[in-house]
């Protein structure tokens, strides 16, 4: 073999590794984007299901609150309004004042409970949340909550009416209840402020912050059921969550809706 054909089939040979280099490369390359796509694929519809899964969860968590109103109304309640109307009887036959006066505030604390039960049956239903906005809905809460005189709450927006169907107002007012909750059971804050306000670019934003112990947000852990609670709410609806707190500051929450394109 002469020096021009030792020298073409080195060439050659060379010519063929490269083009093997860059065979592997490009198959490697072209795996490693499939990888990445079926990757995506997986995590998208593990990000749907778990979606489904959380709607699922309120829909059976509203469903079991209305049965539990309905039989608050339907079973208890009239119980206690036979259990009324048999101390009205006694009262009108008894003829001893001292045994009249006992009856006159079993009677009355049976009433104040029936009041209270109807209530109860009424909050726990999908009528009040469906019947009224979500503005009056949230300042229901902030008053409820104000007459304990645990904290001052106070709550602004930007708007008097704002078409929202069951799914959002229901996530507003249980975050909105769940903060004010976890505020005055754990923060040990003198003030709740709450804000809903609707933009060019939101649907709507809820922005709640106190002025509480606050915590260390890197020492959370799975069992903060309240700020795991919230956080699922706003995914079910897709909404983005955002959670600052600042130990002997307080602690903010903002919800975000974006409108869709």
């Amino acid at each position: 073999m002469g020096k021009t054909e030792l020298l073409l089939t080195i060439i050659l040979f060379n010519l063929f590794f490269v083009m093997f280099i860059v065979a592997v490369s490009i198959y490697i390359r072209k795996y490693r984007l499939r990888k990445r796509e079926y990757l995506n694929e997986i995590q998208i519809k593990n990000e749907i299901h778990q979606k489904e899964l959380l709607a699922t969860q309120l829909e059976i968590q509203q469903a079991t609150m209305q049965q539990i109103g309905r039989e608050l109304h339907d079973n208890i309640g009239q119980k206690l309004t036979l259990v009324s109307l048999y101390t009205q009887q006694l009262l009108y036959e008894n003829r001893v004042p001292e045994v009249s006066e006992r009856i006159e505030q079993v009677s009355q604390i049976i009433n104040q409970s029936l009041q209270d039960l109807r209530s109860l049956s009424k909050t726990l239903t999908d009528d009040n949340i469906n019947q009224k906005e979500i503005v009056t809905l949230i300042q229901e809460e902030v008053d409820k909550a104000n007459a304990f005189k645990r904290c001052q709450i106070s709550f602004q927006h930007n708007f008097e009416q704002l078409d929202l169907d069951f799914v959002h107002k229901n996530v507003l007012l249980r975050i909105t209840q769940e903060f004010i909750q976890n505020s005055i059971k754990h923060a040990k804050c003198e003030n709740i402020y709450i804000s809903l306000n609707t933009s060019e670019e939101n649907l709507w934003e809820l922005k709640i912050n106190d002025d509480g112990v606050g915590f260390d947000q890197s020492h959370i852990t799975s069992n903060g059921i309240g700020l795991t609670n919230m956080k699922n709410r706003a995914e079910i609806i897709g909404a983005q969550y955002h959670l600052e707190s600042t130990k002997d500051i307080g602690t903010t929450i903002r919800i975000i809706l974006k409108k869709q394109p």
